[in-house]
């Protein structure tokens, strides 16, 4: 049996698919439901790709002492929950979920903040799975054995508001909001109720949806084009609940871009009507 190590942190289903039998390949399914409507029917019956385990950071893998949703749990609480799964510290690990990429890089982010390299995205997700003929199936697999995964945190990798704030008066920095420009400009309102409209001081506005074409990422090349004149900048994005602001981190991984860190609490903490934080429109 062999081994594999992904040279990427995005994997076409083409690679997936010839690595199936790869003895270290853990395949997690992180989809979640989106909260506003992006247009893409998801399967009204369960389908899953073989072998498949679940890796739910909404309700299960997060921090269950907080209020705001689906936030990183401690090492400790991470390492548990992996092993359970099964998971190895030679686990080549493959995220993907049933819209495209949406809910997928997040998971792919949280391995990449506990200290886990070897974890890509898969491309265009289980849609582009389905349309490229592979088989599906309509069970989760269960995991045999525990495995030995331990987290290695990177702190620097997912940043609370006391960062952000500094970060959006240091010209060393871009805070990136990925969320629709309406929302961003406070003429839509937010889907979650209790916060107010409009974007942090300074930040910038870059829908996720502009990283990809038909829920598959756009080239390097592309995404270059759109992150270059931020290159020398320390990138810090965010969203409504920190789960699109990992799609900004990818593409911009994929754009070669190295000083990345995803805010944790995003607009539900920033934007919360008590947070005491400004909000500009």
């Amino acid at each position: 049996m062999s081994h594999i190590t992904f040279p990427n942190s995005l994997i076409p289903p083409q690679l997936l698919a010839e690595n199936l039998s790869a003895e270290n390949l853990i395949i997690l399914d992180a989809s979640m439901k989106p909260v506003t409507n992006i247009g893409v029917a998801q399967p009204t019956v369960p389908t899953y790709i073989p072998g498949s385990l679940r890796f739910d950071y909404d309700t299960h893998i997060c921090d269950h002492n907080t209020s705001l949703p689906h936030m990183m749990p401690t090492p400790e609480f991470f390492t548990e929950e992996m092993q359970k799964m099964g998971i190895r510290k030679d686990s080549a690990i493959v995220v993907y979920d049933n819209v495209g990429v949406y809910a997928s890089p997040r998971a792919w982010w949280m391995f990449r903040a506990m200290g886990h390299d070897n974890v890509a995205v898969l491309d265009g997700g289980l849609p582009a799975w389905i349309n490229a003929g592979y088989e599906t199936t309509a069970t989760l697999a269960t995991p045999t054995s525990r495995g030995d995964f331990a987290s290695h945190p990177r702190p620097e990798l997912i940043v609370d508001s006391q960062t952000v704030t500094h970060a959006l008066s240091d010209s060393a920095f871009s805070v990136m909001d990925a969320r629709s420009a309406g929302r961003f400009k406070g003429q839509e309102p937010e889907p979650r109720a209790g916060l107010r409209g409009g974007h942090m001081p300074g930040a910038v506005n870059l829908p996720f949806a502009e990283t990809q074409t038909n829920g598959v990422m756009k080239s390097p090349a592309l995404l270059r084009e759109i992150f270059n004149e931020y290159q020398n900048k320390k990138l810090i994005f965010s969203c409504g609940t920190g789960v699109t602001a990992c799609i900004l981190a990818l593409a911009a991984d994929q754009a070669g871009h190295k000083n990345l860190a995803v805010y944790d609490g995003s607009w539900t903490e920033w934007g919360a009507a008590d947070s005491g934080l400004p909000v500009v429109k």
